[in-house]
């Protein structure tokens, strides 16, 4: 039992300090999974990223529920969904009620401008960690440099590149 409330409040704790997008929380879990409490080695994180990326929904809450299962089954990954969704989702109704009251408090719109550059940073610091654990070889990179030209060059859609990833990844890796 101890260790279903160890998985709730790491993932409480990323849930709750986490703010922008849901990429914007990986640093923030695995600072609990990988650093905090040692459940994964800083590879194993990358590659349960790299598996999230590739399903539909949002990734923290997929990283969440994957790093319960991985410590605890079934009850572990319901801790870890619960960790992740109930703070924040109560903190964001206080927070939007708060927001909306104070709206034209011109402190309160300092608040959010003063936390997007942070943001940008955190999803910086997870590029520079994951690169060098991602692309470890030419065939790597040459994947890397493939999905970046289909992704922001061809506009093409982000779900369809990875699909081609898993596709060429089964050729090039079988």
């Amino acid at each position: 039992m101890a260790v279903l409330w160890e998985i709730f409040i790491a993932m409480a704790r990323a849930g709750v300090l986490g703010f922008g997008g849901g990429q914007a929380f990986i640093p923030l879990i695995e600072a609990e999974v990988v650093t905090r409490y040692h459940w994964m080695t800083a590879e194993q994180f990358v590659d349960a990223i790299a598996v999230g990326n590739a399903l539909p929904g949002p990734i923290a809450t997929k990283l969440a529920a994957y790093v319960g299962y991985k410590v605890s089954g079934w009850p572990g990954a319901v801790a870890g969904l619960l960790g992740m969704v109930v703070p924040s989702a109560l903190a964001m109704i206080i927070l939007f009620v708060l927001l909306n009251k104070y709206k034209n408090v011109p402190w309160v719109s300092g608040i959010i401008r003063g936390v997007r550059p942070v943001v940008v940073v955190l999803l910086a610091l997870m590029v520079v960690e994951i690169v060098p654990k991602s692309i470890t070889s030419v065939a790597t990179a040459v994947f890397a440099v493939a999905a970046f030209v289909l992704l922001y060059v061809l506009k093409i859609h982000p779900a369809l590149v990875v699909l081609m990833a898993m596709v060429a990844g089964a050729i090039v890796w079988h």
